[in-house]
């Protein structure tokens, strides 16, 4: 078995990916990798300061504005220089917000004192944990995470941002619209390519600008007193201390306690990180280079140890902006389909195909946006982050979610059973299933969605992780039970396809009763026409 060859996934992700590395630079100089840099600081950054003001709030503000950039930088400069796939974005998440804070409620139950020695212990145990999840192969069982997985984690994503986002919102008046638009021009008809091209590369510049210079406009508005992002002293932490987190001070008693919530934090990135990598390099996009998702875990269990012992918010893999920095490094090119109708000769429909040609496959825009963040932790930025209104953030939370939710196959489903016969696509494949077993489909992703977010409300929400990892043997054993082979390869298909994707995970998976999902003619048709909508999904935020 792989699983027993040590460190085998490893040597080989490097041995395949090596070759490459000089094209990763030289392939750069586009002017789609300079939109993309920009497109990304904004993406990447936006919201990992709107999770940063949660945890800033909900952690006896232990963690600021100077963590989460360092955080993103260290992640950026790591993964761009030393990953085998660099178009992955690593940065700060909700979820690690989530999980932060709801160590602290439990610490503070005890004694709060020690929280930074505490989380310090917590990523040596994740990192450790991290470093034998990849020697001993076991990102191979990510094969198995397919849409069903993905887009309830997704859907559950979504609906835990847009209740932070109301958080935010409800903070800010007990205390004393944002970019969509833009981004879905993208996928539309209206105007040129190349001008719609320019909105969707440039709508969170557009969008930051506006609002922030809405809130400085003379007059009431600009009277108003509104909460702006806290910062403090350039490359500093937040609080007076140094970098270094004293973690062998901590009583050994709570060393221990630390294990398991280690062992959690491991749990949560090996799903995260790895559908992130894996929404990276979906079936839409036609990548050609290796991926490698041992090596990159790796990597990741290294970061993880850094930012424990120097008190910054754990990265890891981005579910939204992952694929977004891929969408941004695609060139699309617009087609017209005509169709024939049946309404007599000359009678006919277009219809407007947007399809991705090819991937500007390199590692210089993760690399110069990470240089941008840590510009950011400079004095006379952070003078500009302080300028920003907290509410523009919540905002984002509202964005990123309901960019998860609206883009999601399962409120597709959901479009789709609520469509007049008559707007429904002939040559539609959910036509082949009967509609209670789309909805029996639906059901079981939305009890996971549920189950996530109600544990999430509570002082067990830092188990949130086991549930999620759960979604994959639930999809692998159960789901076959309830639906026929037919029938799932059209409610679902694999995250990623591409066999230079699948090669780093020991090749395509098989499922129990219904041999490899991708042989089937009918997931492959299915396949096909989805990629006729990849820009849409493929550009919005997810998360």
């Amino acid at each position: 078995m792989r699983i027993l060859r040590i460190g085998r996934g490893m040597y080989h992700d490097i041995k395949r990916r090596l070759p490459y590395y000089w094209s990763d630079i030289r392939d750069a100089w586009t002017y789609r990798t300079v939109a993309s840099i920009i497109r990304m600081y904004f993406v990447n950054m936006l919201p990992a300061i709107a999770y940063t003001l949660d945890m800033h709030r909900r952690t006896g503000h232990f963690y600021g504005i100077n963590e989460a950039l360092f955080s993103s930088a260290l992640a950026a400069m790591v993964f761009s220089i030393l990953a085998v796939q660099p178009l992955t974005i690593v940065g700060i998440t909700g979820l690690i917000s989530l999980f932060n804070y709801t160590i602290y409620d439990i610490m503070n139950i005890y004694d709060p004192s020690v929280y930074p020695q505490f989380m310090c212990w917590v990523g040596i145990w994740g990192a450790i944990f991290h470093w034998i999840v990849a020697l001993c192969n076991m990102c191979d069982y990510m094969r198995y995470a397919t849409d069903f997985s993905s887009e309830t984690f997704g859907f559950y994503v979504g609906t835990i941002y847009i209740s932070k986002g109301e958080e935010e919102l409800i903070s800010e008046f007990t205390s004393k619209g944002y970019t969509a638009g833009l981004e879905t021009v993208g996928s539309s008809t209206v105007w040129t390519p190349a001008f719609r091209g320019l909105l969707t590369d440039y709508a969170y510049v557009i969008g930051t600008v506006f609002w922030v210079g809405f809130s400085h406009i003379p007059g009431p508005l600009k009277a108003v007193d509104i909460s702006r992002v806290p910062i403090s002293k350039a490359f500093y932490p937040t609080q007076p201390r140094g970098w270094l987190i004293h973690f062998w001070e901590l009583d050994a008693k709570w060393i221990f306690v630390a294990l398991p919530f280690g062992f959690l934090i491991m749990l949560l990135f090996y799903y995260d990180h790895n559908v992130s990598s894996l929404t990276a390099q979906a079936r839409q996009f036609p990548l050609k280079k290796p991926a490698g998702f041992h090596w990159d875990f790796f990597l990741l269990g290294c970061t993880t140890f850094i930012s424990g012992i120097i008190g910054l918010p754990f990265p890891n893999g981005l579910v939204p902006q992952a694929p977004v920095h891929t969408d941004s490094l695609t060139v699309y090119e617009t087609d017209v389909h005509i169709v024939p109708t049946e309404e007599g000769e000359g009678a006919e429909i277009r219809r407007a195909i947007v399809k991705a040609t090819a991937v500007v496959e390199q590692r210089v825009s993760h690399f110069v946006m990470g240089l941008a963040i840590i510009g950011t932790m400079t004095g006379p930025l952070l003078i500009v982050l302080h300028t920003m209104p907290a509410a523009v953030f919540a905002g984002v939370f509202f964005i990123v979610g309901w960019g998860s939710i609206g883009s999601s196959g399962i409120t597709q489903k959901v479009i789709y059973l609520m469509l007049e016969d008559r707007f429904v696509q002939r040559d539609e494949p959910l036509l082949r299933v009967q509609n209670r077993k789309i909805l029996l489909w639906i059901a079981c992703q939305l009890i996971g969605v549920a189950a996530c977010v109600a544990i999430s409300e509570t002082i067990a929400a830092i188990g949130f992780p086991v549930l999620i990892i759960a979604l994959i043997p639930f999809r692998v054993w159960i789901i076959p039970k309830w639906f026929s082979g037919d029938e799932i390869a059209i409610l679902d298909d694999m995250t990623a396809n591409n066999k230079a994707v699948l090669a780093s995970l020991g090749g395509s998976p098989k499922f129990p009763g219904e041999g490899r999902l991708q042989d089937s003619g009918v997931e492959r048709q299915y396949s096909e026409q989805k990629k006729g909508i990849s820009r849409q999904r493929a550009g919005s935020i997810h998360r």
